[in-house]
């Protein structure tokens, strides 16, 4: 198979003009070539050299002209650099190379090759395709491994035996359920039976890389599929146990509850398509993470779930520090909407009061419209009735923290009267006192007792102080 047509971008004649001078043979390889056989858009663009990376990334700097820069990493061999043309493309070089590995490292012991011995290092057969950049057969595809076939019977496989492929590299586990994730493909049978032999030695992967593949996952189209490989691989179960305890169903007296696992990934998935904010996503995975801790059975009602919410937003931070996710902004925007994700819920339960509308705003801040769309991928039923009387509530929730908001002013609040005023209105230094009106003040216009406007909170403001017994010295 020749793909010359489909590479008749100039960088591609530049570079097979590059190797020719330096008198070295140069290839495309790795997953710009299965996208350019799938369809799909490539930003990246992976050149393997027989011969030194570096310097064919040099001789390719040189005839592209002064202004282009080229980043070396001595240290791994390999060499970038940006092409503008048509598209913009980040071009990566590197040495052909063969690798061994010991058994407790990853990291492999590499010596210099050919294209065959670069190929056969490689995890998928869709991965090892590679595209002949020589002058005398431009263009060629070289696969080895029939991976143009896997590509048409979507399958991930192996280009060697798997134990040996998993077991050298275990990250290369993950990376097959990312890739059956992101192209929606099979894996192979025998390949998926040797992710749950090997599934232990995940353990020498640092969380930080393991994460990394999760989060790919997680922003794939449909992440569920990847997650129920994890699970069936047993690799879930020994980097995030606290989603697997999430499965099962229990029954006591004819009551069960739903299987939570399967909910979870089912709004993951609904949730998926409205948004890619991964932290967004993040909070759908753990949104309901509490309820194994908070689940009881009530032989009047059932089984409940009660505080779930508190639980789960409590365990948010640990979490976070264990799967090596930022302990930051994202880790609280996260915390709150876990806690906040039932409240939307019980204002659609028991109708929607303006008080009630407020504290969300208040509460919720910027975030308000995240948690609606969370809410609204909360819902899972299978009643297509219950489904659609749910949504028509939530509308009616939206509608009316538009009208609020608009009267109000009620998100990212701030105080119509400040704790300066308060102390100089009566004269007094900071002091519990000055806390207490300040709340006092908050909560009366939450619960709307007064309006958001300053003359209204200057004058409830001296009432709470003459109720504590200060006197207002700017009469």
């Amino acid at each position: 198979m020749n793909l010359e047509n489909k590479i008749s971008n100039p960088i591609f004649k530049i570079i097979s003009e590059a190797a020719s001078e330096i008198n070295t043979k140069a290839f495309v390889i790795g997953g710009f070539v299965r996208d350019l056989i799938i369809g799909r858009d490539s930003k990246d663009i992976d050149i393997v050299a027989e011969g030194s990376g570096i310097t064919l990334a040099k001789q390719v700097a040189l005839k592209l002209g002064k202004n282009t820069h080229v980043s070396v990493f001595k240290n791994f061999g390999t060499a970038m650099l940006i092409y503008h043309g048509e598209q913009t493309w980040e071009i990566e070089f590197v040495g052909a190379r063969k690798e061994s590995y010991n058994r407790d490292s990853r990291k492999p012991i590499v010596e210099d090759g050919t294209l065959e011995d670069d190929q056969n290092r490689r995890d998928f057969t869709i991965n090892a395709l590679a595209i002949s950049l020589q002058q005398s057969n431009f263009g060629e595809l070289i696969d080895p491994f029939d991976g143009v076939n896997d590509i048409k019977r979507r399958l991930i496989r192996t280009p060697l035996n798997p134990d040996i492929t998993y077991s050298d590299d275990p990250l290369r586990m993950m990376r097959a359920i990312r890739f059956a994730t992101q192209l929606s493909f099979d894996i192979e049978k025998e390949s998926l039976e040797s992710i749950t032999i090997n599934k232990k030695r995940i353990k020498i992967i640092s969380f930080e890389r393991i994460i990394s593949e999760l989060n790919k996952i997680i922003l794939s189209e449909t992440p569920s599929k990847g997650f129920f490989l994890l699970k069936e691989s047993g690799l879930l179960n020994l980097i995030f146990p606290e989603l697997c305890a999430l499965q099962g169903t229990k029954y006591i007296g004819g009551r069960g509850h739903k299987d939570n696992f399967i909910h979870t990934l089912q709004v993951l998935d609904n949730l998926s398509q409205k948004t890619d904010n991964l932290w967004l996503r993040w909070a759908a995975i753990f949104h309901d993470i509490g309820k194994p801790i908070s689940k009881k059975y009530d032989p009047k009602i059932g089984w409940t779930f009660h505080t779930h919410e508190v639980i789960g937003s409590n365990m948010i931070p640990k979490l976070f520090r264990k799967l090596r996710l930022p302990m930051n902004d994202k880790m609280k925007y996260v915390r709150k909407l876990v806690f906040l994700h039932h409240r939307p819920q019980v204002l659609a339960n028991d109708g929607v009061t303006d008080s009630a509308v407020r504290r969300l705003l208040f509460d919720a801040g910027n975030d308000v419209e995240d948690l609606m769309t969370l809410c609204e991928s909360d819902i899972t039923s299978k009643n297509d009735k219950k489904v659609k009387h749910f949504l028509h509530n939530f509308k009616l929730v939206r509608k009316k923290l538009k009208e609020i908001e608009e009267k109000d002013r009620i998100r990212n609040w701030q105080p119509p009267v400040s704790g300066e005023i308060i102390m100089k209105t009566f004269n007094i230094k900071p002091s519990k006192e000055v806390g207490i009106i300040k709340k006092a003040i908050r909560e009366a216009i939450l619960d709307g007792v007064i309006p958001n406007e300053y003359e209204k909170a200057f004058q409830f403001m001296v009432e709470e102080g003459q109720k504590l017994g200060l006197k207002n010295d700017k009469k």
